[in-house]
C-alpha cells in the first residue's frame, strides 16, 4: 500500500510532532505577564491537540508497515522544528511567534506530505494529512490575529 518514502515522510513527521510537543510544554510552564491566563491555557490546548496527531500519525506509520521513532534522541535528529532550550526570559510575544514560526514549517511539510501520500495512492494517509493541515492553518490564523497581524504575513 505504501512506499518507503511515505513511511519515512511519516517517521520524520512522528519526530516533529514530538519536539513540538515539548516546546509547547515549555511555553506553556514559562509564559508570564499580562496574557498569562489565555496563553496558559491555549498552549494547553494546543499541546493535547499535537499529541493526539502525534499518535495517530504513529499509528497510521505501524499501519503501514513502518516503525514510528519513540527516542527524544530520534525526535532531536529527525524533526524539521528545531529544539529550543530556554536559557533566556521570552515574552509572551516571543512565544506566539515561536510557535507560529513552527506551525509554517508543520504546514510546508504537510503540504509536501498531502502531495507525497496522493502521488503514491494512499488516500487514507492524505486524508489524515488534510486534516491536520485544516487545524494548523486555523491555529496559525488565530495566533497571527493574537499578534495583531495577518494569517499570511
Amino acid at each position: 500500500m505504501a512506499n518507503q518514502e511515505v513511511q519515512d515522510y511519516l517517521n520524520n513527521t512522528v519526530a516533529t510532532l514530538g519536539v513540538f510537543y515539548t516546546k509547547l510544554h515549555q511555553h506553556h510552564w514559562y509564559v508570564r505577564g499580562s496574557h498569562f491566563y489565555t496563553l496558559h491555557e491555549k498552549f494547553e490546548e494546543l499541546y493535547d491537540s499535537v499529541n493526539e496527531v502525534f499518535d495517530e500519525v504513529a499509528e497510521r506509520l505501524i499501519t503501514i508497515g513502518g516503525k514510528p521513532y519513540s527516542t527524544l534522541k530520534e525526535f532531536i535528529d529527525h524533526s524539521a522544528i528545531q529544539e529550543s532550550p530556554y536559557t533566556t526570559e521570552k515574552s509572551a510575544t516571543e512565544m506566539v511567534e515561536s510557535i507560529v514560526s513552527d506551525l509554517r514549517i508543520l504546514t510546508d511539510s504537510l503540504n509536501k506530505g498531502i502531495q507525497l501520500t496522493g502521488d503514491a495512492g494512499d488516500d487514507v494517509t492524505q486524508d489524515l494529512l488534510i486534516g491536520y493541515k485544516t487545524d494548523v492553518d486555523k491555529n496559525i490564523w488565530m495566533y497571527q490575529a493574537f499578534l495583531g497581524k495577518s494569517p499570511v504575513e
